[in-house]
C-alpha cells in the first residue's frame, strides 16, 4: 500500500514542468501540501491549476531565479512563513545544455552549475534545520550523465557528476541528523527538456533531431523513452517509511540504459 503524505510539506524546485511537475503531482495526490519553485510565474500558475484540478491540495507556487541566492532564499522564506515545516525537499531544477565543447561559451557552463548544483546546495542549506526537525528527506534529481560521460554533453555531465558527489557528501550529514538523502538518475525521459537536448545534439553532430533520438534509443537498447511518472514513483517511495534504510545512494531510472555496473 502506498504511503500517504497527509500533513507533510513537500518542496520541489523545477516543479512547474517535466519531471519536477510529475513529482509534485504525485505527492499532492497522496495528500501532501506541495510547494513548486520555478522561474516562470506563468508556468507556475498553470502547474498549480493542473494539480488543484485533480482534487489535491492547491500547491503554493514561488517564482524566482533559483540561480541566485535571493531566489533560493525567497523559496525558503515563503515556506517557513506559510507552513513552518519541510518534510521533503526535491531538487529537480536544472537545464544543462548539450553542444560542441570547443564552441560552447562560458555562460552555458556558469548557467548549468548555477541552476542545478548551486540551487541544490543553497536550498539544502536553507531547509536543513526544518528537515532535521521533521526527520525528513532530500531527493536530488540528477541524470545518467553523472556516470556516463559524453563529449557532446560535457556541461551536463560535469554538473551531474558534481551533484552526485554533493548528494553522497550530504548523506553523511543526514546520517548524523536523521535526514535521508538520496539521488535519482533519470535516463532518457519524455520531457520538453529532452526534446531540446536532441535538437542541441543534432546541431553539434550534423544529424537531425529525429536521427539523434533514434540513435540514442538504439545505443541504449531501450524499449521506450522513460516517462516523468517513472521518476515520480521512485521519489514517492524514497520519501516513505519503507525507504528509511536507503541512505546516500543514487538509483538509475533509465530502462537499463546505463552501460556500467554502477
Amino acid at each position: 500500500m502506498t504511503q500517504r503524505f497527509d500533513g507533510k510539506v513537500v518542496v520541489v524546485s523545477g516543479g512547474s514542468r517535466g519531471i519536477g511537475f510529475a513529482i509534485a503531482e504525485a505527492f499532492a495526490n497522496l495528500g501532501a501540501q506541495t510547494v513548486l519553485a520555478a522561474a516562470s510565474p506563468e508556468r507556475l500558475a498553470d502547474a498549480e491549476r493542473r494539480i488543484a484540478a485533480t482534487g489535491a491540495l492547491p500547491p503554493l507556487g514561488v517564482a524566482g531565479d533559483l540561480r541566485t541566492i535571493a531566489g533560493c532564499q525567497a523559496v525558503f522564506t515563503a515556506v517557513e512563513a506559510r507552513f513552518g515545516r519541510c518534510d521533503v525537499l526535491v531538487n529537480s531544477a536544472g537545464a544543462t545544455r548539450a553542444g560542441d565543447f570547443l564552441t560552447q561559451p562560458d555562460e552555458q557552463w556558469e548557467d548549468g552549475f548555477a541552476l542545478k548544483l548551486y540551487s541544490a546546495v543553497r536550498l539544502c542549506r536553507l531547509f536543513w534545520p526544518l528537515l532535521v526537525t521533521a526527520q525528513g528527506v532530500v531527493i536530488n534529481i540528477i541524470g545518467g550523465a553523472a556516470r556516463t560521460p559524453d563529449p557532446n554533453f560535457m556541461v551536463g555531465g560535469s554538473v551531474n557528476a558534481a551533484m552526485a558527489n554533493f548528494s553522497k557528501g550530504l548523506s553523511g550529514l543526514g546520517k548524523r541528523d536523521g535526514v535521508n538523502v538520496n539521488a535519482i538518475l533519470p535516463g532518457l525521459t519524455e520531457t520538453d527538456r529532452v526534446r531540446q537536448l536532441f535538437a542541441q545534439r543534432a546541431a553539434a553532430s550534423g544529424m537531425t533531431a529525429d536521427e539523434v533520438r533514434a540513435a540514442q534509443i538504439a545505443k541504449e537498447g531501450l524499449r521506450r523513452i522513460g516517462q516523468p511518472e517513472d521518476v515520480a514513483a521512485l521519489s514517492v517511495f524514497l520519501a516513505g517509511d519503507a525507504a528509511r534504510h536507503i541512505q546516500g545512494t543514487a538509483i538509475a531510472v533509465d530502462g537499463g540504459g546505463t552501460p556500467g555496473v554502477y
